[in-house]
């Protein structure tokens, strides 16, 4: 099941068998040509139109940087795979791939420089307890490179109890979550299952949130509901679940308020957003540093702005392959 579950994320679970590349040559600033992949998490055509605007938007900001780039070439990969395959070959200088993505071709070869960032919470304890306030949580200014799952407890006799435990200051049991009736997305959703499971295997000897007796799947919006109305004692979901339905769950639930009737239980580690990624092979340390700067400041004017927003990404910060620890744990979580 749980080997299923990694081909469901992933889609293809193949590991090239490519030897190490040759250190790229150091200082050098001359390019023919720099190979940009981005994988089709859109349509492929959609891609390409709105993100020709990159090209020229790289080779100008590289030159401030004191590198002379002739031709950008972008490429959408045909699966995702293909993209970090090409990077680890030395097939692209850079690619953008989601975490999971680095996480399962990350080696010697590719390298993390980038994540696409996100307005900040005003909570982001890893203590389940400093969420549970009752006050709203708020969106900040300051961009951040992830997000957090929640595991929350509802309006039930049973989410009650267990929301009282943790507020308490006590440990929940797996007799305790087992128990309880869980409403959860698909098996590919990073925080309706696959980070709540690695919260759970992490304490509960290896369980997963497909082991919990009593699950429902659905939607968000129907983990939100349900845990209003009491079908399910225990949801999980994105951080600022709550905010997105806090209307909703008095205007069309009749509850009061899903700030001070809900508590958070659990929290995930970090669920990392979108990279830009290299190969290791054509990218040497000097030039990562300046891509780093140029995808930054490209980020921050509009013609920038329009190009990389059909991926949703709204301007870029450094990041380290720690950073993606969680998610190479997933990946062993979801192999074995």
């Amino acid at each position: 099941m749980k080997k299923l579950l990694l081909v469901l994320l992933l889609l293809i679970l193949v590991f090239t068998g490519c030897t190490p590349k040759a250190p790229v040559e150091e200082d050098n600033k001359e390019f023919d040509k720099v190979t940009v992949f981005f994988v089709p998490s859109r349509d492929p055509q959609q891609i390409t139109v709105q993100t020709e605007p990159l090209k020229q938007l790289i080779i100008d900001e590289m030159a401030t940087h004191g590198y002379t780039i002739e031709e950008v070439d972008i490429q959408v990969s045909p699966n995702y795979e293909a993209a970090g395959e090409a990077l680890e070959a030395g097939q692209a200088h850079i690619a953008f791939i989601p975490a999971s993505t680095y996480a399962l071709y990350s080696g010697p070869n590719i390298d993390v420089i980038l994540a696409a960032s996100r307005d900040g919470l005003n909570k982001d304890s890893v203590n389940a307890k400093d969420w549970n306030d009752g006050e709203p949580t708020l969106p900040v200014e300051e961009q951040v490179t992830f997000y957090r799952a929640l595991i929350y407890a509802g309006t039930s006799e049973k989410g009650r109890e267990l929301a009282a435990k943790v507020n308490a200051g006590e440990d929940l049991t797996w007799e305790d979550l087992n128990s309880a009736n869980w409403c959860r997305a698909n098996t590919t959703s990073s925080a309706g299952f696959i980070y709540p499971s690695l919260w759970l295997a992490e304490r509960y000897d290896g369980k997963m949130v497909s082991d919990v007796a009593n699950t429902v799947e659905g939607s968000y919006a129907e983990t939100a509901n349900r845990l209003a109305i009491g079908q399910c004692d225990v949801g999980v979901g994105y951080a600022d679940i709550r905010r997105d339905y806090a209307g909703q769950w008095v205007d069309d639930w009749g509850k009061t308020d899903i700030w001070t009737e809900t508590d958070v239980i659990g929290v995930t580690d970090p669920i990392m957003n979108d990279t830009i990624s290299v190969s290791n092979a054509l990218v040497d340390a000097d030039m990562k540093k300046a891509l780093q700067k140029t995808f930054i400041a490209i980020a921050k004017t509009q013609a920038g702005l329009d190009a990389i927003e059909i991926y949703n990404h709204t301007g870029y910060k450094e990041v380290t392959d720690a950073d993606y620890e969680p998610s190479r744990k997933i990946l062993e979580l979801l192999n074995d």
